[in-house]
């Protein structure tokens, strides 16, 4: 038996609505695209979406549409996917990280404010494995200092906050489409934001820093860039948005099933989920006791591989990356995020896991944390 880490639920209708644009003579900014942007900006609840071909693009295209450049420094998490302060990077700005919450993974708002200075202009928060983050709370911090509040809900397309749909509870906000996210569409993102500003700046510097989409083709009012999402990639991404229900659902059922099965295993913590918050599941991450951080949970993802089941180490702190130790950064400045990416293990988790398949994952788990040799 072999089980995937992921696996993206595509069915003969995603299929179908490729192939049909594909008969067509528009494979690029035709009525697929438009039509992706309104059911997604529907479903956040936002007035504006701009697909993109890239969740990191989107991240980009709002860091410049916020007039955040060299000098400039926006407070994120040093516990997420790398594009999260990547993105600040690419203007010439500053990532400063803070610590994470140890149960919800998200970043600690109580740390925020001390890392505020006059060169602070914006936070990113990160709705990590898609548990919404503390928004309100967020929102009175950037109110009281007058910064920019951008969300990162790459992994959370569907999830809730206090009732209010992940993705549009910033000023600007993201969803990502990469094949292991709720829904795909290859590769692909979207911006979301209930601001005009955002919106035309991001419209525009996504296609060339043309004025419109229906705007002179050679004509550049601004620096621009080529992050537009083709066609066949809008086509997928609307079928997957017309099943989202039921996409969500099998999700739901899943993680129910995993939680079910693990909460008598010894050694393991299965996800936390905060009070008033809903998870549209990204990925089923349990955290290990610290006897089998480090090298030793490494050396269960390698067993659990070879017994044919895919596991993974989200996340790795981004500034013990070398790329951010370059930077300055160094272990121990943030010992909480250190601690839980030595800890977590990612196990397979996708929409069309069968139960057999979860029992076989749950199985093998629980034998190799119960060798002696672990």
């Amino acid at each position: 038996m072999r089980i995937p880490l992921s696996n993206p639920d595509i069915t003969q209708r995603e299929i179908d609505a490729v192939s049909e644009v594909l008969k067509t003579s528009r494979l690029s900014l035709g009525e697929k695209y438009l039509e992706f942007e309104r059911i997604v900006a529907k479903f956040a609840e936002v007035k504006y979406a701009v697909a993109v071909n890239s969740g990191t693009s989107g991240l980009h295209l709002i860091i410049r549409a916020l007039g955040i450049g060299n000098g400039d420094e926006v407070i994120t998490t040093p516990f997420s996917f790398v594009a999260s302060a990547n993105c600040i990077l690419f203007e010439g700005a500053k990532p400063v990280f803070v610590d994470i919450d140890e149960k919800t993974f998200n970043i600690d708002i109580s740390k925020i404010e001390g890392k505020i200075t006059k060169r602070t202009k914006a936070i990113l928060a990160v709705d990590v494995f898609s548990q919404p983050a503390d928004w309100d709370n967020l929102k009175k911090i950037a109110k009281k200092h007058k910064l920019h509040l951008i969300e990162d809900s790459a992994e959370a397309l569907g999830s809730e906050y206090c009732g209010k749909r992940c993705g549009g509870l910033g000023d600007a906000g993201i969803f990502a489409f990469y094949p292991n996210k709720q829904i795909t569409t290859g590769e692909g993102g979207v911006v979301l934001t209930n601001n005009k500003r955002i919106y035309s700046l991001c419209r525009s510097m996504a296609n060339q820093g043309r004025k419109s989409q229906n705007g002179k083709w050679l004509e550049h009012v601004m620096l621009g860039y080529n992050y537009r999402l083709d066609e066949m990639s809008c086509a997928l991404g609307l079928s997957q948005m017309q099943r989202i229900k039921e996409i969500l659902l099998k999700r739901q059922e899943v993680a129910r099933l995993y939680g079910s099965k693990l909460k008598n295993i010894k050694g393991i913590e299965t996800p936390y989920i905060k009070e008033g918050n809903y998870l549209s599941w990204f990925v089923y991450v349990i955290k290990l006791e610290e006897k089998n951080a480090g090298k030793k949970r490494d050396g269960i993802i390698k067993k659990m591989g070879e017994k044919g089941i895919q596991c993974g180490n989200y996340f790795q702190a981004i500034h013990l990356q070398p790329q951010f130790r370059s930077l300055g950064y160094k272990k121990g400045d943030f010992p909480v995020a250190e601690n839980i990416s030595k800890r977590t293990l990612a196990l397979p988790f996708y929409g069309n896991l069968k139960e057999s398949e979860i029992d076989f994952v749950v199985n093998t788990l629980n034998k190799i944390l119960n060798e002696k040799s672990v």
